[in-house]
């Protein structure tokens, strides 16, 4: 990593864990390197969720979600909150905040 670092918050390490897939798995480590390279990768979200910025994966016909947030701590701190398909992820993400 060459700026920063990333933290992964309960609900990302539970979901990345799980991945089987390693194709699906390179895919995010990569989507998580170019954040760090460029965190505005992501598409800043408004509203509740005002702060966090998602980035879609796209992978064998499904659309997977990466929610992230930055942090400024001596350099950039990117926090993976959460990692999932797209279906309900929204709803979870806005009750993991809560």
């Amino acid at each position: 990593m060459k700026t920063g670092e990333v933290r992964f918050l309960p609900p990302a390490v539970k979901y990345l864990k799980k991945l089987k897939d390693k194709r699906l798995k390179k895919l995010f480590r990569e989507a998580i390197d170019s954040i760090v390279e460029d965190y505005t990768v992501g598409e800043e979200k408004t509203g509740d969720l005002s702060g966090i910025y998602c980035l879609d994966i796209y992978y064998n016909k499904t659309n997977y979600e990466l929610a992230y947030t930055v942090e400024e701590v001596d350099g950039k701190i990117i926090v993976v909150i959460m990692a999932g398909t797209r279906e309900n992820f929204y709803e979870e993400l806005k009750r993991y905040i809560k």
